[in-house]
């Protein structure tokens, strides 16, 4: 009887039985001869499966890919990756992980997992030292009460993310960016820039109290719209509903003050397996986050499911508004840009568009875009409009959500004021083009006209606001900036790579602003001004102009604290390798700074994964391929196979001397004319 038919009629006892029963099965065979199938195609397969379903298709059956222990090890794989920071191949997993791994699946198949459950873990991290020393009461209590995750959570979690985001993937909105394989807040901007042209009202909703805690009947609800195994669902609300622990007031306050005190004197020493934490320039980065993008969901012991989830109930509101866009449209044949359609498009966005954009005399239509908890709609039409899409978002949520939302959470705006969405800055720029057409009697007649443009740049304030508040600069009006003091104590070099990394990743956050050569110029100020000071007091040289002297503009040139002249020169310790190179902070001139990427954006612009996907899935339909193969045929075009074959037969039949003498007479023809 084959490993895998002793694994199917094994029960599900006391792990250190089913431990037992295990290794005596795989005695004989090796336990890698399990995983058989490539957990990639298994993948492939869910996400293909689930984007060619209909809309209204359910899954009931999702327990198989539960059951697939390849999916478990991709699983434990990914997991170690968080925890350890490297990504083990599957051939170098140790075999007492794969026992584990078939202990957690068969809990969770035969619903017998629970979350959280210290006491009892399964599956353990790699980063945990084996002992069979018995624990204390003190350091059991600690771990019981510990905020730290579970490692076996983290590996169902995982499980299924694999198997539910491709279902939901295939449902969702386009009109939603967050917390999605292939969006980002780069894909919000350019989709602003392209699709909101032409808007006069803007309405911004801060739905951020779903992140923070939400119903977990009405995410039940949501997810059994497409969900229907209940084990599946059994695991989701299960991770929904987290205990709440009260502890004594006495007892907390005294404990608290001993582990500051114990924490004031321990120092944190990375274990052998431990990933390093993030470096300097990434901290500052993430810490620049925008408000939109900085808050991320979690419920209970979901984890890394809670994004997903989140998702799946706002994609209620993203429905209900993509059918409201649908209402609302009105065309009108005067309008300049939508005459006819909903998706008519008969002018470039880049182009200005005439005023007024409103009136009877313009056309009625509504955009809508979220990013998390956070969405923008922009209205073409009068503000009454604007008031009462409002409403009917007040009372969805109520109804939908549970949540109550009062006119501060969905600010109305004019364009003219400017919209702050993901630190960005929308707003339309008037200008005067000058407009040539043919009159009566043929003759050319040019006027001046007025048009707006649509802006989306850079909120410098915000910029400095979050320098502020890093301590990278004091001051509002006029913003000085300070020494860097947590890289005091890195070599010039490493200072220097660290903010060049730094200010290359502000530079890709601000490509699609307008101004970005201005705001990328200040970073590069603040950032040089605040290194110059940090040096100018790490090598005792009073000023920043003394430090821009010796290191130029860009500090490149190495300083030294004193002027001994015994010292060996940095050029020879560089040639010698005991020294690094020591970059120039980039940006340092204007010139420099990349400008605005305005590349066109499409209206109905989908992921590369999402194309493929379809791609293939026409592919596979019989009739397509045969429509395809005839169409071709029709047009005389020939596939690359025909060609291919056709080399083929007439090396296998003329030979290769045909070519070479063809290629030859070729040769000679050029070199006569030459």
């Amino acid at each position: 009887m084959s490993l895998r038919q002793n694994f199917k009629q094994l029960p599900f006892i006391k792990s250190h039985s089913l431990f037992r029963t295990f290794s005596s099965s795989s005695s004989h065979q090796d336990p890698y001869s399990v995983l058989k199938e490539d957990p990639v195609d298994i993948c492939t397969s869910i996400w293909v499966k689930s984007f060619s379903s209909p809309s209204n298709f359910t899954f009931s059956n999702l327990t198989g890919f539960l059951s697939k222990l390849d999916l478990w090890a991709l699983a434990y794989q990914r997991s170690c990756a968080h925890v350890t920071g490297k990504f083990p191949p599957r051939n170098a997993l140790p075999s007492h992980a794969l026992h584990s791994l078939f202990s957690l699946q068969t809990a969770v198949v035969h619903n017998r997992f629970k979350w959280n459950d210290k006491a009892h873990q399964i599956l353990r991290s790699p980063n945990d030292k084996p002992s069979t020393k018995l624990v204390s009461k003190r350091k059991l209590s600690a771990m019981m009460e510990s905020d730290d995750p579970c490692f076996q959570d983290r590996v169902v979690q995982e499980m299924l993310l694999m198997v539910l985001e491709p279902i939901f993937e295939a449902r969702f909105s386009r009109k939603s960016h967050a917390f999605r394989p292939g969006r980002n807040a780069h894909t919000v901007i350019r989709t602003i820039r392209s699709n909101f042209a032409g808007y006069l009202w803007f309405l911004r909703g801060d739905l951020s109290e779903i992140l923070d805690d939400i119903d977990a009947d009405v995410v039940m609800g949501c997810v059994e719209k497409v969900v229907r195994d209940k084990k599946v669902l059994n695991l989701i609300k299960n991770a929904l509903k987290s205990p709440v622990r009260i502890r004594e007031m006495g007892n907390y306050g005294e404990e608290s003050r001993n582990k500051k005190k114990r924490k004031s004197t321990k120092k944190k020493i990375l274990n052998e397996n431990e990933p390093k934490p993030d470096p300097y320039w990434l901290r500052t980065f993430f810490d620049f986050a925008p408000e939109e993008a900085a808050k991320i969901p979690t419920y209970g012991y979901c984890g890394i499911l809670s994004p997903l989830l989140a998702n799946v109930c706002l994609n209620e509101l993203d429905q209900m508004m993509e059918e409201k866009i649908v209402d609302f449209f009105r065309p009108n044949k005067l309008d300049s840009i939508w005459k006819h359609s909903i998706d008519d498009r008969c002018h470039n966005p880049s182009w200005p568009e005439f005023v007024p954009s409103s009136g009877k005399e313009k056309t009625r239509k509504m955009e809508y875009i979220r990013y998390g908890g956070h969405f923008l709609i922009g209205v073409r039409g009068p503000r009454e409009d604007a008031v009462q899409i409002r409403k009917e978002i007040i009372e969805f949520c109520e109804r939908k959500f549970g949540i109550r939302l009062d006119n501060s959470k969905i600010d109305i705006e004019h364009i003219t004021r400017g919209i702050q969405f993901l630190d960005h800055i929308i707003c339309r720029r008037v200008i005067y083009p000058t407009l040539r057409y043919t009159g009566s009697g043929g003759k050319i007649v040019s006027e001046k006209g007025v048009g707006t443009l649509l802006s989306v740049t850079a909120c410098l304030q915000q910029c400095i606001r979050q320098f502020r508040r890093l301590k990278f600069v004091k001051g509002d009006k006029d913003p000085e900036p300070l020494p860097c003091t947590p890289m005091l104590y890195s070599g010039q070099a490493h200072t220097n790579a660290q903010m060049n990394k730094f200010l290359e990743t502000m530079a890709d956050w601000y490509r699609y602003a307008d101004n970005r050569k201005k705001v990328v110029g200040f970073c590069a100020y603040v950032i040089r001004s605040s290194l110059a000071k940090l040096y100018a007091a790490r090598y005792r040289l009073k000023s920043r102009a003394k430090v821009y002297k010796i290191a130029l503009r860009d500090l490149s040139r190495p300083l030294r604290e004193n002027s001994n002249n015994s010292a060996p020169e940095y050029s020879d310790l560089l040639r010698m390798g005991l020294v690094d190179a020591i970059e120039g902070v980039q940006f340092s001139h204007m010139s420099l700074i990349p400008t605005c990427d305005y590349t066109p954006f499409p209206r109905n612009w989908i992921p590369d994964h999402e194309q493929v996907l379809h791609e293939y899935i026409r592919l596979q339909d019989p009739k397509f391929f045969c429509e395809l193969h005839r169409s071709i045929k029709r047009q005389g075009l020939s596939l690359p196979q025909d060609e291919i074959s056709e080399i083929v037969w007439d090396y296998k039949t003329l030979g290769v001397r045909r070519y070479q003498s063809s290629g030859e007479n070729e040769l000679n023809n050029g070199l006569q004319k030459v």
